[in-house]
């Protein structure tokens, strides 16, 4: 295992989603790694806005669907300390945003959940199958 600097860490606001990011903080920890967040809005329609646009955390909007998902990633970041400029909300398709920030970003371990409860068979066309195949760096997929 690689001495990890640069943990990124990849939330869907599942039910499952704090057993991910706390596997997340505890390598980080474990590592004295930096621990950055992105979610990625591909659940919510948003009008006129192309994919990879940045979502900005600290402006308001009148979108309620938007404001309540901001909320969301807020809050995890917050109760897992990561500072305001590691933490991402993006719209586009998932496996291409988070291995697009995993490169801009250094990362070199990428944290997600998967539903694998057969195998990698389960994962096909999931998020985190999609990661994996494309990722420049190891992933860790947390089994929920």
């Amino acid at each position: 295992m690689n001495n990890y600097q640069n943990i990124l860490l990849a939330v869907d606001f599942s039910g499952f989603v704090h057993s991910v990011a706390y596997k997340a903080k505890s390598l980080a920890t474990q590592f004295n790694a930096q621990l950055h967040i992105i979610h990625v809005l591909d659940n919510i329609p948003m009008p006129d806005t192309p994919y990879g646009t940045v979502i900005p955390l600290n402006k308001n909007s009148s979108y309620d669907l938007l404001e309540a998902e901001k909320e969301k990633l807020i809050q995890i970041s917050n109760e897992l300390n990561i500072a305001p400029e590691r933490c991402w909300m993006i719209w586009g398709e998932p496996q291409q945003e988070i291995t697009q920030l995993a490169v801009k970003e250094g990362i070199d371990l990428i944290v997600v959940g998967s539903h694998g409860r057969h195998g990698l068979a389960v994962l096909m066309g999931s998020t985190a199958k999609g990661v994996l195949y494309h990722a420049k760096c190891d992933i860790l997929a947390v089994h929920l």
